[in-house]
């Protein structure tokens, strides 16, 4: 993410500077913008550590990386916060500041562990007065490795942090009522095709690629048996990708196993 100052000369003589902005800065910006309707606010609360992640966290905020071209401001009080980050392990001495903190911000929250310290106690866990890292006494939402994180990975950090507290922002609450029940994927089709296909489809492509490719197997198979095998020819066509067309051919090896 860069945002460059180019020159430019007026007729008057005068040098001024024309700011540019990448897509990925424009995105980010775009996102508060829509979203939040205003700059993001960032607080920060140091349960204990060498005081490393302090200092790339205000490099991450002075001009070379100025993080606040992004909408990303640094306040002073939990209250005004969005983001609460912890620094540094959890300490016993700061283990009931460290939840004052958190319930004095607003919510929707975001909890961000900062640091090797931050998300695992780091090199100090094992030390009589360290509970762990800040998962171990706050509900964490994201982690941002590192001994200690760079600025831009910390700015990285943020950015996802935004993406969390926007899902936040819409998300409904629903309570279940005595009779309702979660309905599974693909209600339509046999439960055993459905687990094999699956299954054998994770272990081709991995679990969150091959949940998509074996959820995109099973609604081709709600077609009428006619059409199947048609529409199966014509979705690998439009893909074009032999290893696709490999793992739905053994896809297809399940489907008419079950099927006979």
């Amino acid at each position: 993410m860069v945002t460059d100052y180019k020159r430019r000369d007026t007729l008057m003589g005068e040098t001024q500077y024309a700011i540019h902005m990448d897509d990925q800065t424009a995105a980010l910006k775009g996102a508060l913008l829509h979203d939040i309707r205003r700059s993001i606010f960032v607080y920060r609360v140091d349960c204990g550590g060498c005081n490393g992640c302090e200092i790339e966290i205000f490099a991450a905020i002075t001009p070379i990386f100025d993080a606040e071209r992004f909408g990303i401001k640094v306040v002073s009080s939990p209250r005004h916060a969005d983001i609460l980050l912890y620094t540094g392990s959890m300490t016993r001495s700061m283990r009931v500041p460290a939840l004052r903190a958190y319930h004095a911000a607003p919510d929707p929250k975001v909890c961000v562990a900062y640091g090797a310290c931050g998300s695992s106690g780091g090199i100090f866990h094992d030390l009589y007065c360290v509970w762990g890292g800040a998962d171990q006494v706050i509900p964490i939402d994201a982690y941002i490795p590192g001994c200690p994180p760079t600025p831009p990975a910390t700015i990285f950090g943020f950015a996802m942090a935004l993406g969390i507290l926007s899902q936040k922002l819409k998300a409904t609450h629903h309570v279940e009522g005595e009779d309702e029940r979660v309905q599974p994927r693909h209600p339509e089709l046999p439960l055993d095709l459905r687990v094999d296909v699956e299954r054998e489809s994770r272990r081709m492509a991995g679990y969150w690629h091959g949940q998509q490719i074996a959820d995109s197997f099973l609604n081709l198979l709600k077609a009428p048996a006619s059409d199947i095998e048609r529409n199966i020819q014509n979705f690998l066509a439009q893909k074009d990708d032999s290893r696709l067309t490999e793992i739905f051919g053994r896809l297809s090896e399940i489907y008419l196993m079950r099927k006979a």
